[in-house]
């Protein structure tokens, strides 16, 4: 037998995958999970007897192009259904338009930090990473468009973003795009859009309408809370959406996410007064935190950040002893999702008892 190993891509070494928050427990087995940005609220009673009576029917395969749902995202956003491409999970298109754009020899930009798929999804289309660091916990869009060359084939801009919960704004999103060229494609990562409560914080989808390439993500994951049946969209005009729609791997979107999707647009006023209490109980979070001495960036998504430095990993780790998972990024920061008011109150007793370094 022969002792070599089957061989892979060599980019497999260059990154780590992808560690999505975890569950801890305190002494009691307390357990408070504020890492990955969820709905803390169970689905919507109308959503969650949809996916019930749906179940009868998972021995079929689902519609590949979830037509239904396509064109109830058309109805609901005012754009033609071929515009609409979907995936699993925003994250999902996101893999589709990189799939679709990316090769060897061309450049993907980026802030950083930002949403830590990009880093890994990059790679995997054998095109390079160009980082542009955040100024102020903020994209710095002048930077971005100086960093652009030949090569840039697509450039996130992920707006709220993630982990910092900060925005760009509608003037200086513009300018940005005015420079872009119009051969590279720029996705408005809006995953957290539904929480915004800025007015100078543009919707992607009115921009989209008069740039051909400028593309849109939207999730069923956050405000919709349906993170787990992974269903998200993009709005494109149609050479990008069909792009989108030609690499999404068949049947990615089951039958149960389609169901689920389309009963949570239909109860959207519903969702509004949940994500109203995702928003007062955001403020109360971060106002508490101000009061207390912590410097925490305005946030227009449903968590918090807080640039810790060195001290990034011991607050997680006192976060977890207290049954509380936080989502630490090396030693830069923390992102804490907001919660139901027990949870964050829990979180905030942490909070106020931590030793901070002046």
């Amino acid at each position: 037998m022969s002792d070599r190993s089957p061989r892979f891509r060599s980019v497999l070494d260059q990154f780590n995958p992808y560690r999505p928050g975890r569950r801890v427990a305190n002494a009691v087995g307390q357990s408070f999970k504020l890492a990955s940005n969820e709905c803390p609220f169970g689905p919507l009673p109308s959503v969650a007897k949809a996916i019930a009576e749906a179940a009868a029917e998972i021995n079929w395969y689902p519609d590949n192009r979830a037509e239904a749902l396509a064109e109830a995202i058309a109805r609901r956003h005012d754009v033609p259904v071929s515009h609409i491409a979907l995936g699993c999970g925003s994250v999902g298109v996101a893999q589709q338009l990189l799939a679709a754009a990316a090769e060897p020899g061309t450049e993907v930009l980026y802030a950083w930090r930002s949403f830590e798929a990009y880093p890994i999804l990059v790679p995997l289309t054998g095109a390079a990473s160009v980082r542009a660091p955040l100024k102020d916990e903020r994209h710095d869009l002048p930077a971005m468009a100086d960093a652009v060359t030949p090569r840039t084939r697509v450039i996130f801009v992920c707006n709220p973003n993630n982990p910092t919960g900060t925005v760009v704004h509608a003037a200086e999103l513009e300018e940005f795009l005015d420079r872009v060229p119009p051969d590279c494609l720029v996705v408005l990562d809006e995953a957290y859009a539904d929480y915004v409560r800025d007015p100078d914080v543009p919707n992607g989808i009115d921009l989209y309408r008069d740039r051909p390439n400028v593309a849109v993500l939207r999730t069923f994951s956050k405000a919709h809370g349906l993170a787990g049946l992974r269903v998200g969209y993009l709005i494109g005009q149609d050479p990008v959406a069909a792009a989108a729609r030609t690499t999404m791997l068949p049947f990615t979107v089951n039958s149960l996410a389609q169901t689920a999707a389309l009963a949570s647009l239909a109860a959207e006023a519903e969702l509004h007064d949940r994500v109203d209490l995702a928003v007062k109980e955001r403020a109360r979070v971060r106002d508490e935190l101000l009061a207390l001495g912590w410097s925490v960036p305005p946030t227009e998504a449903n968590f918090v950040w807080l640039r810790l430095g060195p001290d990034t990993q011991d607050f997680a780790a006192v976060c977890g002893e207290a049954g509380i998972s936080i989502r630490p990024f090396g030693d830069e920061g923390a992102r804490i999702s907001v919660g139901t008011p027990e949870a964050d109150d829990a979180f905030l007793a942490v909070a106020r008892a931590y030793p901070r370094r002046r």
